[in-house]
């Protein structure tokens, strides 16, 4: 902004000074240029009269002598005819004595006793020339005419150092205005620099360095009041909220815990025709703890402003496909991982796991037995200039797929698929949307080519690489983690199980 405020201010000089300067050097020319032939003209009427005077008294052969003095003394040309307009003398072009000038249009009008002023290129050698061109007047007649020519490269270059004056003159009055002009815009956008940098702390969680509320204009000042009031204010509902995720998340879990503990001691004392029922509520203060844990999960995720660091997504990507191997392999389902290498890409440290396992947990509810999931992997492409490339991942599935209407709102927090199991909570795809927006990238559903979904995730690429083959994984470590508790580094966020798309009942892992 102290830029643009500085160019406005100079554009307005210059605008100043080219409305008062041009005009005033074009005067200046003109004003020159008409006084330089005035006095051209009045020293050819004295030059006039006294060759009246040498051809009165018979002493035409003074002229030859008269003109050449006047023509050192004054820098110019001279040429003097007789009634007739036959040169009498010439000191520009001696050759020309005896010749009839009647002819030319200055000295046929000053033989008609109309003296002639102008510029000519013709004249005389060498280029542009002032002419005062006058007849001598004492009697009625016109016994003689003078002309006299006069360089203008003195005259021009008069004017130039005139209009170099001027430009320096703006020149000087632009660098003092950029002086005090960029003074003056640091003066006020001190202020704003500070509101950016506070702005910025905010957005990163916490402001520590609050904007002086003294310093710039009082617009401002009282600009940076506000927005220090409101900081503190949303500081103090932030702390708030976490506070109240922190405690939600220590006083829900063991009454629900001590809640199913209660209903499994039921068990021995149950008739058998009341299995079924105290399952089925057992199965729901499960879905209900799963649930407050995804709620919890959630409200630290967006009160948390987490930065996104360099992630190796191949990596991830053959760690998460190595641990779900063994667990689809318990349903018959194969998991690949196809594609070329995308290398590193910008996510919030610990996302791509938990994205990687919500997706894939749901993929492998809705497969049938036989069946591939696959994880595939592609570069970010050529910028066009048009759209920032971007790294893909696609989680692909050959299960029953969801219509165009459910891949709309699979991502709204508690939906799930008409025909979906009660065991989901609704909102494992919303946190792997907060998830991928939060990491500046973004998630769709399609329709896989051969049936099933498609969960395209695009991140941003943290650097270009040249593309080769991904190996390929289908079998995991003998050592896994339990894949159903992807307890993260960050935020130690669970599999959510949403079943958005569940459509056929499977035993999640």
């Amino acid at each position: 902004m102290t830029r643009r405020l500085l160019l406005s201010y100079l554009s307005l000089m210059a605008l100043v000074l080219l409305a008062l300067e041009v005009p005033f050097g074009f005067v200046y020319a003109r004003s020159e240029l008409n006084r330089f032939s005035h006095t051209a003209e009045l020293g050819a009427v004295t030059l006039a009269a006294v060759c009246e005077e040498k051809l009165e008294h018979g002493l035409a052969s003074d002229l030859p002598q008269l003109a050449r003095s006047y023509a050192r003394r004054t820098g110019s040309g001279v040429v003097v005819t007789d009634r007739r307009g036959i040169v009498l003398t010439d000191t520009t072009t001696p050759t020309t004595v005896g010749r009839n000038f009647s002819s030319q249009p200055d000295i046929a009008a000053a033989l008609s006793d109309r003296p002639a002023t102008g510029i000519s290129h013709n004249l005389a050698p060498g280029g542009k020339v002032l002419f005062a061109t006058v007849p001598g007047t004492s009697s009625d007649t016109v016994p003689c005419v003078v002309r006299t020519l006069y360089s203008l490269d003195p005259l021009a270059q008069k004017v130039h150092a005139t209009w170099t004056a001027l430009a320096l003159v703006g020149l000087g009055v632009l660098a003092v205005v950029a002086l005090i002009g960029f003074a003056l815009a640091r003066w006020i956008t001190r202020p704003l620099r500070a509101l950016d940098h506070a702005t910025r702390q905010l957005a990163d969680g916490r402001l520590t360095d609050p904007p002086a509320t003294d310093r710039g204009p009082p617009e401002l000042r009282q600009l940076a009041t506000s927005f220090t009031c409101t900081a503190s204010r949303l500081q103090h509902l932030l702390r708030a909220q976490e506070a109240f995720a922190s405690e939600a998340s220590h006083q829900l879990k063991t009454p629900l815990t001590s809640l199913r503990l209660r209903l499994e001691n039921f068990e021995p004392h149950l008739a058998p025709c009341a299995q079924h029922s105290l399952d089925e509520a057992i199965g729901e203060v499960g879905r209900l703890s799963r649930m407050v844990q995804g709620l919890l999960a959630l409200a630290r995720l967006e009160n948390s402003a987490t930065t996104p660091e360099v992630i190796d997504l191949d990596a991830v990507v053959t760690d998460r496909a190595a641990i779900w191997t063994a667990f689809a392999g318990e349903q018959r389902v194969d998991i690949t991982v196809a594609g070329t290498r995308a290398g590193p890409v910008w996510a919030v440290p610990g996302a791509l796991e938990q994205i990687i396992d919500n997706l894939l947990s749901n993929a492998l509810r809705v497969s049938p037995p036989g069946t591939t999931i696959t994880l595939a992997t592609a570069p970010a492409p050529t910028d066009n200039g048009r759209t920032p490339p971007m790294a893909e991942l696609h989680i692909v599935d050959q299960g029953p797929g969801m219509t165009e209407t459910e891949r709309q709102r699979a991502f709204d927090r508690f939906w799930r698929a008409t025909d979906a199991h009660h065991d989901g909570t609704g909102l494992g795809l919303s946190m792997v949307q907060r998830l991928t927006q939060a990491s500046g990238g973004d998630v769709t559903l399609d329709a896989a080519p051969h049936g099933g979904l498609d969960a395209r995730i695009r991140l941003r690429p943290a650097r270009v690489t040249r593309t080769r083959k991904h190996p390929v994984s289908r079998a995991g470590p003998p050592h896994l983690a339990r894949a159903g508790s992807a307890d993260q580094e960050h935020g130690q966020v669970r599999l959510l199980g949403d079943g958005a798309g569940s459509r056929a009942r499977t035993d999640s892992p």
